[in-house]
């Protein structure tokens, strides 16, 4: 067992995403597209944001996996990502909502008003390396 996590570590994100279930965020996926350039193919890589509502966290370790859904022209999309991919560039938390499911599964049935949560203020929503050093700045 302790070899199987040895061997997962190396795959494991340096930076853990922070966000928990009832977040809106925006999920930078990195698209690699194929462009013709003087006859020769190349391969272009950019980054396309998936902005929705986080429904759901499951697993631990390389194995853990983030529900997204959103609405587009009316109809639902969910969208699930693996935490640890490299295909994942960012997730910035744009919204927190005040939950008390692990699972939000019951907005699918719902649309219109009755899919909105209550907002969450005591929330820091800015992530990452600055926002460590500017907490750790005004401290000190």
């Amino acid at each position: 067992m302790r070899k199987l996590a040895e061997i997962e570590k190396q795959y494991l994100r340096k930076e853990p995403l922070s966000f928990a279930v009832g977040d809106n965020v925006d999920v930078g996926v990195v698209i690699t597209e194929t462009v013709e350039k003087k006859g020769k193919l190349e391969e272009k890589e950019r980054v396309q944001l998936f902005s929705g509502r986080v429904i759901a966290r499951r697993g631990t370790g390389v194995n853990s996996f983030f529900t997204v859904r959103r609405i587009v022209a009316g109809e639902g999309v969910e969208r699930v990502f693996p935490v640890h991919s490299p295909k994942i560039a960012h997730v910035k938390v744009t919204g927190s909502a005040r939950v008390r499911r692990a699972k939000l599964y019951f907005l699918r049935d719902r649309s219109g008003k009755s899919v909105r949560l209550r907002e969450r203020f005591d929330r820091d929503l800015r992530t990452g390396p600055a926002a460590a050093a500017e907490a750790g700045g005004a401290s000190a």
